[in-house]
């Protein structure tokens, strides 16, 4: 008997799993991470880099409407 599809598929699936880590692609998910760098100081919820002021009203206004959105993101203040 001979291989059948599944095992050419997992083969497959390996052999390119093994390029990607050569070739140092695959998860954007450490890079994501990286990325999360505005955090409110009331919850410490964090946000990605390029979150806008408008995104970080709504949040404090949405999850901390009796705090000033300065206090939650004392980075606005600019």
């Amino acid at each position: 008997m001979g291989g059948g599809n599944a095992q050419k598929s997992k083969m497959a699936r390996e052999k390119n799993l093994e390029k990607a880590r050569a070739a140092g692609k695959g998860s954007q998910l450490e890079a994501n991470k990286k990325a999360m760098n505005i955090q409110c100081k009331v919850c410490m919820q964090t946000f990605i880099c390029i979150t806008s002021e408008v995104k970080c009203r709504e949040h404090a206004e949405a999850k901390h409407p009796k705090a000033d959105v300065y206090t939650c993101f004392p980075h606005l203040k600019k």
